[in-house]
């Protein structure tokens, strides 16, 4: 589980200098896409240190890395398709693994 821990953490650090970036270097639609990514990325970011430290497998596992997967595809979308103007077909998957993740843990919990 410590890798899930270390990406979170390394998420949220990301996306303050992401943020950052966004406030300071960008401009009109792209800053907003972009700090959207940072807020998605930074949120997530935290519930993976939070939750990957009680995750015992099975369900909970899954869901995590379902949260991951989905949150480097969504916020990897949005700042691919502003920064480097790249495609963002992968941010509704992204988002739907993000949702997909969400209900795991739900279902986790209501199993506990």
């Amino acid at each position: 589980m410590g890798g899930l821990i270390a990406a979170g953490a390394l998420l949220a650090g990301l996306s303050v200098g992401l943020s950052a970036y966004a406030a300071h270097a960008v401009v009109g639609d792209a800053r907003a896409a972009l700090q959207t990514a940072a807020v998605f990325a930074f949120g997530h970011g935290i519930v993976l240190v939070v939750l990957g430290r009680a995750v015992r497998g099975g369900l909970e596992l899954a869901s995590l890395v379902a949260l991951l997967l989905g949150t480097l595809l969504f916020s990897g979308a949005l700042v691919s398709r502003h920064l480097f103007g790249g495609p963002s077909f992968f941010a509704p998957w992204g988002g739907m693994l993000t949702m997909l993740g969400w209900v795991l843990q739900a279902v986790g919990a209501l199993r506990r």
